[in-house]
């Protein structure tokens, strides 16, 4: 056996009795700490504390344990190196051929309601790092183990080879790198947001956590995983959704669904958002969620076929059966009554998520980040919407008082759907959208034939100013009443001369909301 001696100090000891005794048996001696050691003993383990290797007690309330030159010289020496075996031997220091060690719960103690600072200081592990360092930078003279699921590989491999090879500790030493590299982003990330108010720092480290593989990537050629940032946020997300039924969500389902439920958010009343290849093709609010269901999906009934349909409030018996009849992907809201999960079940692979707090959920995280090759782009949520008590109505005609709660409608909507883009609502449901265009007026040209004759007597939206007033026209002649836009164009004075040569009353509300 060509490891003697193995130093256990683990903060999460799930495993680790069973994973020492069969240490033990194996001739392998055990070197621990305090708490580790105690549990040991108390398990009738033959065990030895690394107080009586360095000959120094464990201090300051165990903030100083194992850092001392007898065991990270045991650790670091490199056994091939004559003079490093000669130094041990020098200063009678015992080689340390295995480290077993995981970090102080910190992950966890963020995460507590109302968590003292003090607390939070005291579970930055400081020496566990410096073990796990020290053992994964001498890999190929000793073993390093971070996580409990790894003790059964070892102990085979032990058993059977007396040793664990060379591609085998490279990986474990891989681990035990991404393990410190993630808990110490993690403690920054928190300190940062607890400190400062700098949301877009010089240096932001982001740790990635595999939530679950993909079949594929956005095409079936392509493979494709979905990554958590941790601590997971107590935000309603897809991150945090619970999938009840169906097949597994695909890479595509989750950007998807990941617009649903942002989408969903801008609304307090019983709402329903139908999305098709990441952008909405209807929205309603209303009264009950079933006619917010049947608005929503008026505005487009052809688009939603294979779509992804998410609301804010309890699914019920009689929404279940009406989206029962139509082919969708996944089903998204807070919770569902029994009732609808039986009618559901009848379709095993519909997929249903269910997020919680989606229907009163109050803070939302500050930063986004999106991916470009070789980099990552972040800014700020954009969950401010500027008061409809400080736009500006620049044309001859003025919106009524229910005009201009349509716009406010109108403005959460349009703010989800990608640039270039338009939206047309009655009251506060969609009747034609149109997204994703190179030219403004094609935008509003499609959505003018989509809704048809619905068109007429609408509200306009559009995400961005009006470069042209070819747009303008384009929904006069569809028959819209009022238009509310961010202004801005040096064609501004052209647009709303159009406005009011056909009638069109106009807000201007100062803010962009581009989609890209």
């Amino acid at each position: 056996m060509k490891i003697s001696t193995a130093l256990i100090s683990v903060s999460n000891k799930i495993g680790i009795t069973d994973f020492a005794r069969d240490l033990s048996k194996l001739g392998i001696k055990i070197l621990s700490t305090g708490g580790t050691a105690k549990l040991l003993r108390k398990n009738g383990i033959p065990v030895r504390e690394v107080t009586e290797v360095t000959g120094f007690p464990e201090i300051l309330d165990g903030r100083v344990k194992t850092l001392h030159p007898r065991i990270h010289a045991g650790i670091l020496a490199k056994r091939d190196d004559k003079k490093h075996m000669e130094t041990l031997t020098e200063h009678g220091i015992q080689q340390i051929d295995m480290i077993v060690c995981n970090l102080y719960p910190f992950e966890e103690t963020i995460q507590k309601i109302n968590v003292s600072i003090e607390e939070v200081i005291e579970n930055i592990d400081i020496g566990g790092p410096t073990l796990i360092r020290a053992a994964a930078k001498n890999y190929r003279d000793v073993i390093i183990i971070t996580d409990p699921k790894q003790y059964d590989d070892i102990i085979q491999s032990l058993k059977t080879k007396g040793d664990v090879d060379i591609a085998e500790r490279e990986e474990l030493a891989i681990k035990a790198f991404t393990h410190t590299a993630e808990y110490d982003a993690i403690i920054s990330r928190y300190l940062r947001e607890k400190w400062t108010n700098d949301i877009l720092p010089e240096k932001m480290p982001i740790p990635l956590r595999k939530k679950q593989d993909m079949r594929y990537g956005e095409n079936p050629h392509l493979k494709g995983s979905f990554y958590i940032i941790p601590p997971e946020t107590n935000e309603p997300c897809i991150t945090t959704a619970v999938q009840l039924q169906g097949k597994p969500l695909s890479y595509n389902n989750i950007l998807d669904s990941d617009c649903a439920i942002e989408t969903i958010k801008e609304f307090k009343e019983p709402t329903c958002v139908i999305i098709k290849h990441a952008t909405p093709c209807g929205i309603a609010s209303a009264s009950t969620l079933l006619k917010a269901w049947r608005d929503a999906y008026a505005t487009d009934t052809y688009s939603p076929f294979g779509g992804i349909v998410s609301f804010n409030r309890r699914i019920g018996k009689r929404v279940a059966e009406e989206l029962k009849k139509l082919f969708l992907e996944v089903i998204i809201a807070p919770s569902f009554t029994r009732d609808a999960l039986n009618i559901f079940q009848q379709k095993k692979n519909l997929r249903l998520l269910e997020v919680k707090k989606l229907d009163k959920y109050d803070e939302r995280n500050r930063i986004q980040f999106r991916s470009v090759i070789g980099g990552m782009l972040a800014q700020e949520r954009d969950i401010t919407l500027i008061s409809p008590r400080e736009w500006r109505v620049v044309t001859k005609k003025k919106p009524t008082e229910e005009q201009l709660r349509s716009m406010e409608f109108a403005v959460r909507c349009v703010k989800h759907i990608k640039s270039n883009s338009v939206v047309f609502v009655k009251g506060t449901r969609t009747v034609g959208i149109g997204g994703g265009q190179t030219a403004r007026v094609d935008a509003t040209w499609i959505a003018t034939k989509k809704g048809g004759e619905n068109i007429k007597g609408s509200i306009m939206a559009s995400d961005a100013f009006f470069p042209f007033r070819d747009a303008v026209d384009v929904a006069a002649e569809a028959g819209v009443e009022a238009i509310v836009q961010p202004g801005g164009s040096i064609r501004d004075e052209e647009v709303i001369k159009a406005a009011d040569e056909h009638g069109i009353a106009m807000v201007f509300t100062g803010q962009r909301y581009f989609k890209h």
